[in-house]
């Protein structure tokens, strides 16, 4: 027995050290501490961290870089000194650097000034995972890193850290799994406090270009700050981070489309299986529309399953509010007929306009039952030719007003008794008749475009 507990007991060690070697090594950068192998010299002239700033608590691991309050603002100068990082860059005895810099970053390096003026100082509110950049005898090294709270980047326009300030680091996106990373503190990065594994954030791109930037004040957590992307802190406008925000209703849009609406109200977006595909139809929302949330709160939003058609929720509910404009839609009912025809070939897609007319007028059901008659349903019936030249002079008689008591008559007798009335539709109206019987040859004209119209569907 105890020899079994041994053998049991080393391959528990053993497994957990495979556990151990599939993670994600990640070197933790603590606020306030240089690099070894910065860009730039890290002396504080170029950026300074807030290194009394606690981390906040997540309410995702994957964030939207438009997601209101991700990052945090200041009225302090010279957080980032974005011009000293354009100098440095720019200066000919730095080409290398430069060199590199702008392949890391995707662009060449004539384009540095311009890229740089696109971006925005921001500090971090939340432990961030990133790709980091040493730069070692001329190369620029990668690796994944975690940043602490309070450190100061500079964000593109998707809301992407891009920069570290304090030593001009280019930064990339963390595109690994942050369930499966090991931190590492090292190098004089001891942990901070308030570090919890599971606030680590991973900042995804914002479904489109920001024009402004929606910060706290960590000086003063009650104000927001918008800050214009491009800009450092000179176009700063306050807003009051405590006013509520009403949820709107977002069943029927894509995600992306529903984070964007819930941002230009100051709230954050989120779903209980992360961040789902962009175009993934959103079904409803916790808390419901109208509900009262100050700037930054989260709205969990319910996502269609994956079983399911993109299309089908956002398309079921907004027709769910236009359903009670559908019987108004039956005022052109020579229209529906016409629209019918082509869509006959799916049921499916006519499953909803079936039920409007179900539920409508019987003089739909006249239309409806023309189309069936040219088909071969009505084929099955002994007398299909007589309806069918019948029918369709229905409609047009319906379609036009003087024509009312022929197609009052026409409708009650059309389906109940198709055979003997249209026995008893010649000796009623022989003027009636000497219509059809004119239409007979035209008839079968009217018919015809019908018929062909029918064929082309």
């Amino acid at each position: 027995m105890a020899r079994r507990l041994a053998v049991l007991l080393a391959a528990a060690v053993i497994l957990s050290g495979c556990t151990e070697q599939r993670l994600f090594a990640v070197r933790a950068v603590a606020a306030g501490v240089p690099s070894l192998a910065p860009f730039f010299e890290e002396d504080g002239s170029l950026g300074t961290d807030e290194t009394k700033l606690r981390p906040e608590q997540a309410h995702s691991g994957l964030q939207q870089g438009n997601t209101p309050g991700l990052y945090g603002g200041t009225q302090k100068p010279k957080v980032c000194d974005v011009d000293r990082l354009k100098d440095f860059l720019t200066d000919p005895r730095n080409r290398q650097k430069a060199r590199e810099w702008a392949r890391i970053v995707g662009i060449t390096p004539d384009r540095i000034e311009g890229y740089i003026d696109d971006l925005t100082p921001v500090l971090l509110r939340h432990d961030t995972l990133v790709k980091n950049h040493d730069y070692k005898k001329g190369k620029a090294v990668a690796f994944d890193a975690l940043l602490e709270a309070g450190i100061a980047v500079l964000v593109n326009d998707q809301g992407l850290p891009a920069v570290k300030c304090s030593c001009g680091n280019p930064l990339q996106s963390f595109n690994e799994d942050p369930e499966k990373i090991s931190v590492k503190f090292e190098d004089g990065n001891k942990k901070w406090d308030g570090y919890e594994k599971s606030d680590v954030v991973t900042v995804k791109p914002a479904p489109e270009p920001l024009e402004q930037i929606a910060l706290i004040d960590v000086d003063n957590p009650d104000q927001g700050i918008n800050r214009p992307v491009g800009s450092t802190g000179e176009n700063d406008e306050p807003f009051d981070a405590t006013k509520q925000h009403a949820v709107p209703r977002v069943a029927g849009m894509t995600f992306d489309q529903a984070s964007q609406r819930l941002s230009e109200l100051g709230l954050a977006a989120t779903s209980s299986d992360g961040l789902p595909p962009g175009d993934t139809a959103v079904t409803g929302s916790d808390p419901g529309p109208g509900t009262e949330l100050p700037f930054g709160e989260t709205v969990t939003l319910s996502v269609a399953d994956d079983g399911e058609e993109p299309g089908t929720p956002p398309k079921s509910n907004p027709s769910d509010e236009p359903t009670t404009d559908d019987p108004t839609s039956d005022d052109p009912p020579s229209e529906e007929p016409t629209t019918d025809e082509p869509t006959t070939d799916d049921p499916t897609s006519t499953g909803p306009t079936t039920d409007d007319p179900d539920t409508s007028d019987p003089d739909t059901d006249a239309p409806k039952s023309s189309e069936p008659t040219t088909d071969r349903p009505t084929t099955g019936e002994p007398t299909t030719i007589e309806p069918t030249t019948a029918v369709p002079t229905t409609p047009t008689t319906s379609s036009t007003p003087p024509t009312v008591e022929p197609t009052s008559a026409e409708p009650t007798s059309a389906k109940p008794t198709t055979a003997e009335p249209t026995s008893a539709e010649p000796t009623r109206s022989e003027p009636v008749t000497s219509e059809p019987a004119s239409s007979a040859p035209g008839s079968s004209g009217a018919p015809a475009s019908g018929e062909s119209a029918v064929g082309a569907a």
